[in-house]
């Protein structure tokens, strides 16, 4: 299983990180609208336990990338550590489907807008949540050092980390507003 190790950051604006990551020579993956559908038990085991399960469609100018993702519980550390496996799927909707008839519910929909850029060893996002949840950058890489490492390189290296979930964010955020509903999207 992989481990995914990440620190989010939260910012006024991506711009100056967008200019930063050029003047460094990182390598603009793409531009994508995500639309996460968030499942759990019926009992909440998975949330419980702090896991996660996620699927996820990237749409682009081009196509759409869609993906199944499971996220074990956090580890202890400075960074945001967990496991995670990930599979490539074809269909958001078939994957959706697949999930409910296994008698997994969905629990949560939001959108988000992501820029992605590869620098040095690390992914790094640039992320917009919908309903003035924020802007963030969010890096992620194989070790806790190349992670320092990038987040100096964009002056990231005195903020405050944020450990809190997407996920956690939008609940958050809908419960706070007494949204019955749990869907977030732009617009």
């Amino acid at each position: 299983m992989a481990v995914e190790i990440e620190a989010k950051i939260k910012v006024d604006s991506l711009e100056p990180f967008r200019v930063k990551l050029a003047e460094l020579g990182a390598k603009l993956a793409g531009e994508f609208l995500e639309t996460n559908a968030i499942f759990d038990t019926e009992d909440h085991s998975l949330q419980a336990a702090d896991k996660g399960l996620r699927v996820r469609s990237a749409k682009t100018s081009t196509g759409e990338q869609c993906t199944v993702t499971y996220k074990g519980p956090r580890r202890p550390g400075a960074l945001k550590t967990r496991d995670e496996t990930e599979i490539s799927v074809g269909d958001f909707k078939k994957a959706v489907e697949l999930l409910e008839v296994l008698s997994f519910k969905q629990v949560l929909s939001f959108e988000k807008k992501r820029q992605t850029w590869h620098y040095d060893t690390c992914k790094v996002e640039l992320d917009e949540l919908p309903g003035n949840l924020g802007l963030y950058v969010e890096i992620e890489g194989g070790s806790e050092q190349a992670i320092h490492k990038v987040q100096q390189a964009l002056g990231l290296g005195h903020r405050q980390l944020i450990k809190t979930s997407y996920v956690g964010m939008v609940m958050s955020h809908l419960q706070d507003k007494g949204h019955g509903v749990r869907v977030m999207k732009f617009g």
